[in-house]
This record gives C-alpha cells, sequence and structure tokens, in this order.
C-alpha cells in the first residue's frame, strides 16, 4: 500500500513516532528478513527507503513472490483491516537496501478509529497490492523463463519506472541474483536472458538499473 509524503497515513506515522520527519528506526541489507510468516502481527511499517518483497512460503518450501513495495508504502497492516489479530501471512524480505519506521499496532488501530479516512486510503492500498499480485502470479505461471522475466520487467516498469527520453527506466538497482529469486529462476539464466535482451536492444543496464526502451513492443514480442 502506497502513501505520498505528504497523505494522512505518512502524517500518522509522523506525529507517532514524534517528530515532522519520520526518523529511521531500522535498516535491512538486501536479502535480510523484516518479519517471518507466523511472527506476532505487533508492528505497522512505513517503507522510507528501499524495495521489499513480500512472498509466502509453503510446506515443500518453495516461496512464491507475491509483491515488490515500493518507498512510501505501509505494509504490515492486513490484520488491521480484517479485525483479526493474527500472526505474520507473509515473509517480508529487504529486496534492496532497506530502511522504514514501525509503530505499534495498536497505535495504528487507534489512529484509524479517530480517523475513519486512514482505513479507506488503506483498502485503495490493498486493492492496488492485490492487483500486483495477480500480475506476480501470472508472472510465474509461465513455464518459458524469458517470458517470466518480461512479464517481471514490466511489473518493474509499471511500479518503479521513471519515463526518460530512452524508455523507462527502473528506479532499482538491483542484482541478476535478487532478479532470479523474484521469478524463480537462477542467476545465469538471468543473466543470460538479460543479455540477450540487451543484444536486442530491448533494455540497457547502467549502474544496475534497467532501462526499457518501448515497453508496448516488448510485451507485444515476449509475452
Amino acid at each position: 500500500m502506497v502513501a505520498t509524503p505528504n497523505s494522512p497515513i505518512a502524517d500518522v506515522f509522523r506525529t507517532l513516532s514524534g517528530g515532522n520527519l519520520p526518523p529511521v528506526v531500522d535498516s535491512y541489507e538486501r536479502n535480510k528478513t523484516i518479519f517471518f510468516p507466523g511472527d506476532p502481527a505487533e508492528r505497522v511499517y512505513f517503507l522510507t527507503k528501499g524495495a521489499v518483497k513480500l512472498s509466502r512460503v509453503y510446506e515443500a518450501g518453495e516461496e512464491i513472490t507475491v509483491a515488490l513495495l515500493r518507498e512510501n508504502s505501509v505494509f504490515g497492516v492486513l490484520s488491521l483491516i480484517t479485525g483479526d489479530r493474527s500472526d505474520r501471512f507473509y515473509h517480508a524480505v529487504a529486496f534492496t537496501p532497506v530502511e522504514l519506521i514501525s509503530i505499534q499496532a495498536d497505535q495504528m488501530s487507534q489512529a484509524l478509529k479517530e480517523q475513519p479516512e486512514l482505513s479507506a486510503m488503506m483498502l485503495r492500498g490493498l486493492s492496488s497490492r492485490i492487483l500486483q499480485t495477480e500480475m506476480m502470479i501470472e508472472t510465474l505461471a509461465h513455464r518459458d523463463m524469458g517470458s517470466r522475466l518480461v512479464s517481471f520487467l514490466l511489473i518493474l516498469c509499471r511500479d518503479f519506472g521513471i519515463p526518460g527520453n530512452d524508455g523507462i527506466t527502473v528506479d532499482l538497482k538491483l542484482s541478476h541474483q535478487a532478479i532470479a529469486e523474484a521469478i524463480g529462476s537462477t542467476r545465469v539464466t538471468v543473466t543470460r536472458l538479460l543479455g540477450d535482451l540487451r543484444e536486442q536492444s530491448m533494455i540497457s543496464i547502467h549502474k544496475k538499473k534497467i532501462t526499457v526502451h518501448d515497453p508496448v513492443t516488448l510485451s507485444q514480442q515476449f509475452t
């Protein structure tokens, strides 16, 4: 769920954390866990820097990416919306280096009671996340890794893209390993497939940031 820096949700975090700007209270290196499935749902998080991956872990040990959260997103709120203060449902991991603040779930719950418009904003954010989850499921349904990678790149363009003269640049520094983990592939395969796309002038990569030169053409040719 995404909040702009001046939204009521951002204001709640600023107020409850005691300052005009949200202080950084924790940071995570890439691939570090923020919370595990089954952890108590005690805090709500506001993402100030980086991207967070939410995934489901199944009994066989398989882990499926269901969403990527960008800066100014709020997460860990599902139990507040449903009214079921259950344990964590997802595995939350730093997809890139991450900085975030958090407040007690009880504090957020009280804020929701005092400011009903916050509930509507959270529901809109959850609706957007459901759409992204559906797109991720469609991405992982591709058996061909090339199509899976292209679908993932298009999701990144939609949610993290910055338009420019050369196309849309994904505003994340992504390692090949991170991409591989997100789409259920291997680093070697992702490196090869990205190399193919570069040779065909579909993408370019500068300082680990990927630019998709023409997302429409990429989508038409490879999905």
